[in-house]
């Protein structure tokens, strides 16, 4: 099962020096986390026990070897031909830990993204257009509703536009003339994948810019948004401090 692995037992124990004179090199301190991705990787099952350990537990690798990477002194097992091709290991490297953070960000959202498009392949238009498209939907639907509740129908349509307002702002535009203006040709021209041109690129329309959005993402957002407005809503008192001092 294992080919080469060298410098990676810390001697010093009888159970290891057993092991090594059967060819069998053991790690000490393998964290839980690790365990299971190794168990996962191989196929293999952990046992507490040496007791309870049978060929049948026991998982495969082509390959186990130990690495080091750049001027540090720590070092690495790498598990190679795994019996499972389910498990890879990303290695992120940088500079400084800032870039090696922002990289492991970077690297999380873009897998959150596959997982989402895995879970739900439906997607919608980006750059505002999902929420500008929206806010035109709840609108209508506030003019056809009698009573006090089209006030708090309007208002979840303005709240609504505040994204395509934040896009335009940070992109150095006009937040009220870029939405007024893309707010007026969805309607105009009925096309709901027009959002706002953070780019420059010469055209508002998110399909031709390939700006694209998961369904189940957006729909995330903006029920995690309401649940969180209406816990606020429910808050009938705040007590200051030293108010009452």
């Amino acid at each position: 099962m294992v080919c080469t692995l060298r410098k990676a037992v810390q001697a010093g124990t009888r159970a290891n020096h057993l092991l090594l004179q059967n060819q069998l090199p053991a790690v000490r301190w393998v964290g839980g986390v690790e365990l299971e991705l190794i168990a996962i990787a191989t196929g293999g099952r952990i046992v507490p026990r040496f007791a309870e350990l049978t060929a049948e537990k026991l998982g495969c690798a082509g390959t186990v070897r130990e690495v080091a990477f750049g001027t540090t002194k720590e070092r690495m097992l790498v598990i190679e031909d795994c019996a499972s091709s389910d498990a890879i290991t990303v290695l992120v490297r940088g500079g400084n830990k800032m870039i090696v953070e922002e990289a492991k960000r970077s690297l999380h959202d873009a897998m959150c993204v596959t997982h989402n498009l895995i879970k739900n392949n439906r997607i919608v238009y980006g750059g505002g257009a999902a929420e500008i498209a929206c806010g035109v939907a709840v609108r209508e639907h506030a003019d056809n509703t009698a009573g006090i509740e089209q006030y708090a129908i309007r208002a979840f349509a303005d709240a609504l536009e505040d994204v395509p307002m934040a896009l335009a702002e940070n992109s150095g535009l006009s937040p009220i003339d870029s939405l007024s203006a893309v707010h007026a040709q969805q309607i105009a021209e009925n096309k709901p994948r027009l959002g706002i041109d953070c780019n420059s690129s010469g055209t508002n329309d998110m399909k031709k810019q390939q700006v694209f959005e998961t369904l189940i993402g957006k729909q995330q957002q903006l029920q995690l948004a309401t649940q969180v407005v209406r816990m606020i809503l429910k808050i009938d008192d705040v007590v200051i401090e030293g108010s009452y001092a």
